[in-house]
């Protein structure tokens, strides 16, 4: 017996899943590893081009992946001249057929930020922030980039180590900077983190405090909900739906969580969350006016232990299913619900729809497009993987040696 959920329209949900793309991150295809230590792999890519190589892989064989969010200080040169750090960047990620996504700012990984980058109470930690968050600005510019995306480790892991009040204004004169120094429609999207690598206090702990700051510095400045990065038992959904309807939601990092911040597939854990995520966009969408596009979904994700590119897929594949069966939510039938205050059948509305198995209807709609109905038998039938493998393995084998700890 069919539900709610396929009672709705499939044609419009289809042309709602078409619009939606999700951005891949460059670094998900490198190397990577936890505080303990770093797993290699065979096929791992080395070089911006093989990330830029890889991502162009994931979308060939999803339609759906045309963006690869960068790391600017992993990913471009180290030359004081922008503009020859861009180029090459481009004209490999034109070959391999995505384009340039978000602009990733590291302010974690030099020595001086051992206190905090924006945050920080030494001056040049400061200056080394604003200086390469402004080159972001610049990359952003110079590849077509919408946005660039904010993370901080900033905090403090001791009471009195530092003035909580002072670092807030410090964080709040840094982003009303850098807002000022925003050309054309790039955007600054304001990550959070409620703890971990500062454990007294974080500098920009929770959604909210990201709202306030976003709101401070201007009106291109949003929130970045990274679906890793909150406490035990909050609901995002909410938090997504407040957002959204306050015009300052930016976007996502999709990743999916046990216990902290983790880099697991999305929805391997918790898929239901991530289709009440949707379902809160797609409400918006159809009852507000809200614009898909205006939203960035990127993944954030780096899998050390699965192989990177099928981890990739898997994730590209996930979100649309879930996001299919957040489309095709009977909301006439909701809403009917919710006005009778008939809680059961409104939470029915949804569960219908989440147990909906939408996958013949995506297998058809990849197939119309000229893409293989399930792209990750397509992609292991391939030999692509063994081919990565054979190319870069010698070289990425080498690496293994003496090494332990990264």
């Amino acid at each position: 017996m069919l539900g709610y959920a396929l009672a709705m329209k499939p044609d419009a949900a289809l042309e709602l899943l078409d619009k939606f793309k999700i951005e891949t991150p460059s670094w998900g295809y490198a190397d990577t590893g936890t505080r303990f230590g770093k797993f290699f792999q065979d096929a791992a890519a080395g070089t911006i081009q093989e990330k830029l190589a890889d991502a162009g892989t994931v979308h060939k064989f999803t339609g759906a992946a045309p963006s690869v969010a960068l790391h600017a200080l992993w990913d471009f040169g180290s030359s004081r001249e922008l503009e020859a750090n861009a180029r090459p960047v481009i004209e490999e990620a034109s070959k391999a057929g995505v384009r340039i996504g978000a602009i990733n700012p590291n302010l974690f990984e030099d020595q001086v930020y051992k206190f905090g980058s924006a945050c920080s109470p030494n001056p040049e930690a400061r200056h080394t922030a604003d200086r390469h968050v402004r080159d972001c600005i610049q990359y952003a510019k110079l590849t077509g980039s919408k946005t660039v995306s904010l993370w901080f480790a900033d905090g403090t892991n001791y009471p009195g180590q530092d003035s909580i009040v002072a670092r807030k204004r410090l964080m709040e004169a840094a982003l009303k900077g850098w807002h000022e120094a925003l050309v054309g429609d790039v955007e600054l999207h304001v990550e959070y983190k409620p703890f971990e690598p500062a454990f007294y206090h974080t500098d920009i702990a929770d959604w909210g405090m990201a709202y306030a700051f976003a709101k401070s510095a201007g009106p291109k400045a949003k929130v970045l909900v990274d679906t890793g990065h909150h406490l035990p038992g909050c609901n995002i959904e909410h938090v997504v739906a407040f957002l959204i309807d306050d015009g300052m939601l930016g976007g996502f990092h999709f990743n999916d969580r046990k216990y902290a911040d983790d880099d697991l597939t999305l929805g391997s854990i918790d898929p239901y969350a991530v289709f009440r995520i949707f379902a809160a966009i797609v409400d918006a969408v159809e009852e507000d006016g809200a614009k898909l596009e205006d939203i960035g979904f990127c993944v954030d994700q780096s899998h050390n232990l699965k192989p990177k590119l099928e981890a990739m897929i898997q994730t590209v594949c996930a979100a649309q299913e879930l996001f299919l069966k957040a489309a095709l939510v009977d909301r006439t039938s909701l809403k009917l619900a919710q006005k009778a205050m008939d809680i059961v059948g409104a939470e029915r509305c949804l569960v219908d729809a989440f147990a909906t198995d939408v996958r013949p209807m995506l297998t058809e709609f990849r197939t119309s497009q000229g893409i293989a109905g399930d792209p990750l038998a397509a992609y292991r039938a391939s030999g692509h993987a063994a081919e990565l493998a054979r190319l870069r393995g010698e070289r990425n084998r080498a690496k293994r040696v003496g090494a332990s700890y990264a």
